[in-house]
This record gives C-alpha cells, sequence and structure tokens, in this order.
C-alpha cells in the first residue's frame, strides 16, 4: 500500500481523463444513435441502409479493432488532407480519437434503443394529441419526447456502463487513462496487482454512482408518467 500512496494523485488524474472521455463518448454516441434512430424509422430505404450497414459494422468488429482503424486511419487521412493544403505534420490527439472511437462505437446500441423507446409510445396517445388540434412540434415536445426518454432510460443506462468499461481499451493508443497510467505506474515498481485492485475499486465506484443515477432517473420520469 505504501507503494501506492504515491501515486494516487496521478491515478486520480487518469481517471478524470476516463470520466471526461466517457462522457463525451457518451454525448456523440447520443447525437449519433439519435439521428440514425430517425433514419431507420423515417429515412426511406436509403437512410435505412445506411443506418444497417452502420450497425452491422459496429456489431460484427470487434472495439480494439475499430478504436485501431479510427485513430491510425484518422491520423492518415487528417494528414493527407493537411499536405494538400501545406499544413504541417498533424498529430491526432489520442483523447479526442478515444471520444470519437467509442462515441461511434455505442452510437449503434444507442440507435437500437431509441428506436426502440420510439416504437413502444402508444399510437393513439399521438393520434389524440393530433385531433386536439396540437401542431407537430408540441406533439413531440409534449407526448412523444417525454414516454421516449422514459422508455429508453433503462436500456441508455445498459449502455453508458459498458461503454464506461470500454474506455479501458483506449489505453492501446497511449492514452494516459486510469488504466493506462495504473500499468505504467504498477509496472515501475513491481506491484501491478495493487495498481489494477485501484483501477477496479475506481470503475466499481464509477458504476454504482450512475446505476443510483439512473435509478433516480428512472423513478422520476415513472412518477411524472403516472402524474400525467
Amino acid at each position: 500500500m505504501d507503494q501506492l500512496v504515491p501515486y494516487i494523485p496521478l491515478l486520480l488524474r487518469g481517471a478524470l481523463v476516463t470520466v471526461s472521455l466517457a462522457v463525451l463518448a457518451l454525448m456523440l454516441a447520443t447525437a449519433l444513435g439519435a439521428i440514425a434512430a430517425a433514419g431507420r424509422l423515417a429515412g426511406g430505404w436509403i437512410g435505412q441502409g445506411v443506418v444497417l450497414g452502420y450497425t452491422s459494422l459496429v456489431r460484427g468488429v470487434p472495439d480494439l479493432v475499430l478504436i485501431l482503424l479510427i485513430y491510425f486511419g484518422g491520423q492518415r487521412l487528417l494528414n493527407q488532407i493537411g499536405s494538400g493544403l501545406g499544413w504541417e505534420y498533424v498529430d491526432l490527439s489520442k483523447f479526442w480519437a478515444g471520444v470519437l472511437s467509442i462515441g461511434f462505437i455505442y452510437g449503434a446500441y444507442l440507435t437500437e434503443t431509441f428506436r426502440g423507446a420510439y416504437l413502444t409510445i402508444p399510437r393513439g396517445q399521438v393520434e389524440a394529441a393530433k385531433a386536439l388540434g396540437m401542431r407537430p412540434l408540441s406533439v413531440l415536445w409534449k407526448i412523444s419526447i417525454p414516454q421516449l426518454i422514459r422508455f429508453a432510460l433503462p436500456g441508455y443506462a445498459n449502455v453508458w456502463q459498458v461503454l464506461v468499461k470500454s474506455t479501458a481499451v483506449v489505453s492501446v493508443i497511449g492514452l494516459e487513462d486510469l488504466v493506462g497510467l495504473a500499468n505504467d505506474a504498477g509496472k515501475s515498481v513491481r506491484q501491478p496487482f495493487l495498481f489494477f485492485m485501484f483501477v477496479l475499486l475506481v470503475y466499481l465506484l464509477i458504476t454504482w454512482v450512475s446505476t443510483t443515477g439512473f435509478n433516480w432517473a428512472e423513478r422520476r420520469y415513472a412518477v411524472r408518467s403516472h402524474a400525467r
């Protein structure tokens, strides 16, 4: 334990990188999932084909392979474009490569989460709102979105939990996150087990806080729904 204590500030900094990466990746995944779900529901055969290709790619290729392809492929593409514009060599940020990779991967899973939640909304409520003269935007904002959030929350929470754990994989491209720093520090003092036990506890803490927050959100939306 004495060997771990001096490294705790460093590991906490890595934990902050991990949480920041996860939150930003979730925001990107949410945007991609919402757009892709809309394409799947109302995008015609072209939109549905594009979304199906996207989700099939993510489901069929390991996360590690996609992360490496996005990082090294993005690095190459960025510098090819830069050379054509007369730029000097551009080093792609490992952090933002991680955000793009994780967000791209989990956007595919949220696509089905949002699509399933939308299909769960009773059609009669939407039709009744339109019959009462409500405008389409009002129907979307007051009827569809609150119920979509309620139905999507359990699946959304599950995706978040898996996404957080997947951030550990980004350390393979050299990102100084919690796992990467713990690996380096553990090797330097020849105590990898001790350092990865600390990592385990941090991830369990993140999971516990997340579960508590999502359970509260599910109860809140359930109460609001019954109140209506």
